[in-house]
């Protein structure tokens, strides 16, 4: 690893994506102990007169404490939990592991109940409301194999992802949150997809670089029960443990009435969570111009260039059609050429095809001109 592209990343970390101010209390949690840049972090923030606190996490304690969790048990944890989050003004949270399904054989009901309690009470009730955050991977062997690359390869791609130039995307990005503010229908086409729904007066929030980082998408959601026809997604995804392939979405007045998968069962249990999860929260359109292929890190996943992620569940306060559940599940589809094409249409406007935009006030946003 080279420490100057750590030190860099650690400086946009503090003053760019959560801009932390003289005095303020930003909490450091780290799932996987990555020495070099939590002490970077620190001393950025430091630097800019804040007051780091570190909470120190491990995914294979995490899951032997799921496993046996109890109810009482969790809403201690999350109890103590929200007491700390209460107290800081930002929250960084950097996630590493050796392993994507580390958590494969948690059963259901103890995903369920995490997802109750701490998820909850610390994540939608104060961290994302209440705090200035960013989340984050770290590069690992692990992740480089799921990108199909050398460990050297891959750090090399991470860092140009992560370090590339968010103020620039962010003004780049002003033309399409406009012109989704102003649209009322949307209708994509792709191999085997064809799909309509409103976005009528939801906000459009651009994403460059506070909140993700690899960050790059700008979301809204569907006007709730506007949604009909068919996805099919043609990226594998990740949830609970399980990869999921060949995602197959029908849907009627907004509702998943039908759902398949390499796992079909499966994939309806999920959608059985509550009432909520067989609805839409999230509608995005992704634009990084260094992530072109999926790698099974949804971070990374939802904002590939030429891509677009349609999220059965939560929807955010900030987007919000009213979706309530206990689940957020951002699926991608990619509509790149080598991926089989297709075209986004804004009021029957075609805004891209093939992945790229057509309109020339968006002509910006593609990647030749984010690089």
């Amino acid at each position: 690893m080279k420490y100057p592209r750590i030190t860099d990343l650690a400086k946009n970390l503090i003053n760019y994506s959560i801009r932390l101010q003289k005095g303020e209390k930003v909490l450091i949690e780290n799932f996987g102990l990555q020495r070099e840049l939590v002490t970077a972090l620190i001393k950025e923030a430091y630097e800019a007169g804040g007051y780091p606190f570190v909470s120190l996490k491990d995914n294979q304690v995490d899951r032997a404490l799921m496993i046996g969790g109890q109810k009482e048990q969790y809403e201690m944890i999350a109890s103590f939990e929200a007491e700390v989050m209460s107290k800081m003004d930002a929250y960084i949270g950097l996630r590493s592991g050796d392993n994507i399904n580390e958590h494969a054989d948690v059963p259901d009901d103890k995903i369920k109940l995490h997802g109750q309690t701490i998820g909850q009470k610390v994540h939608r009730e104060i961290r994302v409301p209440k705090t200035k955050w960013v989340v984050l991977r770290y590069p690992n062997s692990s992740m480089a194999q799921l990108a199909k690359m050398s460990t050297e390869q891959f750090e090399d791609f991470y860092f140009n992802v992560c370090n590339l130039d968010y103020s620039k995307m962010d003004k780049a990005m002003d033309s399409l949150v406009s012109l989704m503010n102003k649209t009322d229908k949307v209708h994509i086409k792709g191999e085997g997809t064809d799909l309509i729904f409103s976005i009528k007066d939801i906000p459009a929030i651009k994403c460059s670089g506070q909140m993700n980082i690899p960050d790059g998408e700008v979301y809204t959601a569907p006007v709730k029960e506007s949604v009909n026809g068919v996805i099919t997604y043609n990226t594998a995804s990740p949830y609970n443990g399980f990869t999921f392939e060949n995602i197959r979405l029908t849907f009627k007045d907004g509702k998943i009435v039908e759902a398949t998968a390499n796992d079909t069962e499966r994939i309806n249990k999920i959608f059985d969570t509550d009432e909520g999860a067989r609805f839409i929260g999230e509608f995005a359109i992704g634009v990084n111009p260094y992530i072109l292929h999926p790698m099974q890190d949804i971070l990374f996943d939802e904002k590939i260039a030429g891509s677009f992620h349609f999220t059965p569940g939560q929807c955010y306060d900030e987007a919000s059609n009213g979706n309530n559940s206990n689940i957020h599940w951002d699926i991608v589809m990619i509509q790149r050429p080598e991926y089989g094409g297709g075209e986004i249409y804004f009021d029957d406007v075609l805004i891209r095809k093939d992945g790229l935009f057509v309109l020339p006030e968006l002509e910006s946003l593609n990647p030749e001109n984010l690089q």
